[in-house]
């Protein structure tokens, strides 16, 4: 590497870094850190159990910040040191610079995603909610598929994946299904997965084998923390029991447990059969509702919304945020972004990092 060419990638990982520091404010950070270790060392922290998991998890994200920011920098301090060797001509150090500027950007690179996920709600766990569009039994079966694409992504990040809700479809695939997916900012990161899917491929349920367009809606929503203020009146809600659902068992506990939450004045309904009993998915259901009828009543409602998780769209042709074509070739585009990949396989897999990384840059402009 020449020497011009380790200057231009120094100069533009400090002013990026420069950049992103003052982006998410990490003096500001750093003051958090020190103010919460404080509050920590009172005997009585452990007393409110709530607040105190409260503020752990948000001591343990800024921490995490401040450490990610001192790597960075610990990054670009030891090129600089490298190249000032380099050029002195005291040894040959061009192989390990080259792949320090490797290291280097693929770090600042991830960082930039994760630090400017600071939107009001990107912290939150997420609900997903899944539900088949034009395409029938297509449809359901397509849903499945894209069921089991997050549950992938899920594990492949270490995030906890729960089934809230889970119907059957009549003969293939799934009529709806909610799932829970916690971990650090895993609303943040599948926030931009809320639109339309299509898949176009050969139908395995067409014996004549005649290529199908099907469609599926996936919406993302925070989960709001349980102690958000929302009132909820036992006349404002019908519950409902019914038997819980699941192909095998192996989703859901089939047990006369499942629980259906109608709030009456909105029209929203919640379901929730993940757990052995039927308090415990009333509890469950109820928490999905508040979360739900948070966001509804914050401040300029709708234009919140849009902002949140982005404009309701149509479950058909046309509305499609992303399409995933199985024939005749193989392709994955997003229609926002225009990021696409050849590899299907792998995106169903749950590699879809390339998608959300995507969508975060051009949401947040970054380059």
């Amino acid at each position: 590497m020449e020497n011009y060419e380790i200057i231009k990638h120094l100069s533009d990982f400090q002013t990026r870094a420069a950049e992103l520091s003052a982006a998410v404010k990490i003096e500001d950070v750093k003051k958090s850190v020190s103010a919460d270790e404080e509050i920590m060392k009172d005997p009585n922290f452990y007393s409110d159990m709530a607040n105190a998991q409260k503020i752990l998890k948000r001591f343990k994200a800024a921490k995490d910040k401040v450490a990610s920011f001192e790597k960075l920098q610990n990054y670009i301090e030891e090129l600089e040191m490298y190249f000032d060797m380099h050029k002195s001509g005291e040894e040959d150090l061009n192989k390990e610079i080259t792949d320090l500027v490797g290291e280097t950007e693929i770090f600042l690179s991830d960082l930039e995603i994760q630090m400017l996920l600071n939107r009001e709600y990107d912290h939150c766990d997420a609900i997903l909610e899944l539900h088949p569009g034009a395409g029938g039994t297509e449809a359901m079966d397509w849903a499945e598929m894209l069921f089991r694409m997050y549950r992938r992504y899920a594990e492949r990040h270490d995030f906890k994946f729960e089934v809230l809700d889970y119907q059957d479809g009549e003969e293939a695939g799934l009529k709806s299904v909610t799932c829970a997916i916690s971990g650090d900012f895993a609303f943040g990161f599948l926030k931009g997965e809320q639109g339309v899917h299509r898949l176009v491929r050969i139908s395995p349920f067409d014996s004549n084998a005649r290529r199908h367009t099907s469609f599926c809606g996936c919406s993302v929503i925070p989960s709001i923390d349980t102690e958000v203020n929302i009132e909820i009146r036992p006349e404002d809600i019908r519950v409902d029991t019914f038997r819980s659902s699941g192909a095998g068992g192996q989703k859901v506990n089939k047990t006369d447990s499942a629980i259906r939450i109608t709030h009456l004045k909105t029209g929203i309904v919640v379901t929730c059969q993940v757990e052995r009993s039927q308090p415990q998915n009333k509890e469950r259901a109820m928490n999905l509702l508040k979360s739900k009828l948070y966001l509804l009543e914050t401040e300029e409602n709708e234009k919140k919304m849009k902002g949140i998780a982005g404009e309701a769209s149509d479950n058909t042709f046309g509305s499609q945020i992303r399409s995933y074509v199985f024939h005749p070739y193989t392709l994955v585009k997003d229609h926002r972004t225009d990021f696409e990949v050849g590899g299907v396989g792998s995106v169903m897999d749950g590699d879809i990092d390339g998608f959300i990384n995507a969508y975060l840059k051009s949401e947040y402009n970054v380059r």
